[in-house]
């Protein structure tokens, strides 16, 4: 039987692209929608890597489960690094993906410096919270005057990697997956759980 490693999101966007980024090492992934009544913790980090050892730490102790957490976001060279970690919460806990998108061209509004990256940072924490491995991956680019496409999620539409004409929101899950900042840390993760967790 395969192990089981939660991948700490509710987002199901984020569980298909985690299934397709490890599908190659036999892990059988669940969301946190497989559990009830887990406490969320609190992202009171700095870093992303603060962040995603707190998910996954605290997560791990409360599921007994093998658990990957990521902490990822959007920095904007003009905009001093925001949204940064504050991506997710960025205009507020209501703020739809639209808004923060609109926001965020709203400030980049006449600015010539339109550079960015997508950063990741993912844990991966034993059942008893001890964290046995961390990884990180960026992808360069720069934000789009408009959104465009429909595919991915989050900041995807405004987001163009380097060396392409097309937003994240327009490629294809394959291309993407070439080159996103989830799926080179997840290249790396996933050296480091075959050493860790011998799956």
């Amino acid at each position: 039987m395969n192990m089981r490693l939660i991948i700490a999101t509710t987002n199901e966007g984020k569980l298909r692209e985690y299934r397709e980024l490890l599908s190659g090492i036999g892990v059988e992934l669940e969301s946190l929608r497989t559990f009830q009544g887990l406490n969320e913790p609190e992202e009171t980090g700095t870093t992303f890597e603060e962040n995603a050892v707190i998910k996954a730490r605290e997560y791990a102790r409360q599921t007994g489960e093998w658990v990957l957490a990521d902490d990822s976001g959007l920095e904007i060279t003009a905009l001093g690094g925001t949204p940064g970690v504050h991506s997710a919460r960025f205009g507020g806990e209501g703020a739809s993906y639209e808004e923060k998108i609109r926001m965020i061209l709203d400030l980049l509004d006449g600015e010539e410096d339109r550079t960015a990256r997508f950063a990741c940072l993912i844990a991966v924490a034993r059942p008893d919270g001890t964290i046995v491995a961390t990884a990180s991956g960026d992808c360069r680019g720069e934000i789009a005057r408009a959104p465009n496409g429909s595919n991915g999620f989050g900041y995807d539409p405004v987001f163009i990697p380097d060396g392409f004409d097309r937003t994240f929101g327009e490629m294809s899950d394959d291309e993407k997956r070439t080159l996103s900042h989830r799926a080179r840390a997840s290249e790396q993760i996933i050296r480091k759980m075959l050493d860790f967790i011998g799956v």
